[in-house]
């Protein structure tokens, strides 16, 4: 950071701290945010923010970040995604076998990095169907991630495929229901390869949250939380209940993080993410 940027940041963190020096969580949930929801607040600034107000984690960062979080003392709970020649986001995933040694080769590089940085999850996708049978792109999926389960449970690192909706944000993305997801995860059979339950988009494409978070839970290694309609906050403005869905999470007994991935639409950003924080620790 520039001298500029240290005492602003410094400043921050005083201000932040002299208003919430204890921050009065439970400790049920691990709180964690995706930085990409605050473009116009710095990863340095965010995370003097985020531990103030008790967060542990900022993620869907890449290696060039996680230094930076780790010197505020926070994690990364989930990496981002390696991207090459086009391949690897959202849209080209694993359900396309021509994509398998490009994917392949690029988390081979990744996720011995995110095991050295003592990071534990790193997201993947589906791509999206382009005319693609749900069912053919399931086996395609589990025949290009099987071939990643060696160096994951080598590393100890959890290949989380991220559940999106499909009618909304995300057109034509095929792991967009629960039950797809799951059979992927039966059909690969390894402890090394999981979810991410996005309460936002799965709240658009099937509903019945608590009732899939209590039956499925055992293949959902992360979640995420949005409002509902908008992805702004997930306070009252919308139609979830978090609190509730927040305690049917602890009633798994889920030990991992949960992450605020709404986008503030309130001028006082970090504000509405220490209200979501406060509102989901349960």
């Amino acid at each position: 950071m520039t001298t500029a940027a240290s005492l602003a940041a410094a400043s921050l963190s005083q201000r932040l701290g002299a208003a919430d020096a204890v921050s009065g969580l439970q400790g049920r949930i691990r709180h964690s945010v995706c930085k990409w929801c605050y473009p116009k607040v710095s990863l340095d600034e965010l995370a003097i923010a985020g531990k103030a107000m008790g967060l542990q984690s900022i993620e869907l960062l890449g290696p060039g970040e996680w230094e930076v979080v780790k010197k505020h003392g926070l994690t990364c709970a989930i990496t981002s995604n390696p991207v090459k020649n086009g391949v690897g986001g959202i849209t080209k995933g694993f359900n396309r076998l021509e994509h398998h040694d490009t994917l392949v080769a690029a988390y081979e590089e990744w996720i011995p990095l995110a095991a050295k940085a003592g990071l534990q999850n790193v997201i993947c996708f589906s791509g999206n169907r382009a005319g693609m049978d749900d069912a053919i792109g399931l086996k395609n999926c589990a025949t290009g991630l099987k071939r990643l389960m060696g160096v994951c449970e080598r590393n100890r690192v959890t290949l989380v495929m991220e559940l999106l909706n499909s009618r909304v944000d995300h057109t034509d993305y095929m792991c967009d229901k629960s039950a797809w997801g799951v059979a992927l995860c039966k059909e690969i059979g390894s402890e090394s390869f999981k979810l991410l339950y996005d309460i936002y988009h799965m709240q658009i494409m099937e509903g019945d949250v608590i009732a899939t978070i209590r039956k499925q839970n055992a293949y959902f290694a992360h979640y995420h939380t949005g409002g509902v309609p908008g992805r702004h906050e997930i306070d009252e403005t919308q139609e979830l209940n978090y609190p509730a869905i927040l305690r049917a999470i602890v009633d798994t007994g889920y030990k991992g993080f949960v992450a605020q991935e709404f986008i503030p639409a309130r001028p006082d950003a970090l504000g509405s993410l220490r209200q979501a924080v406060r509102l989901c620790d349960v």
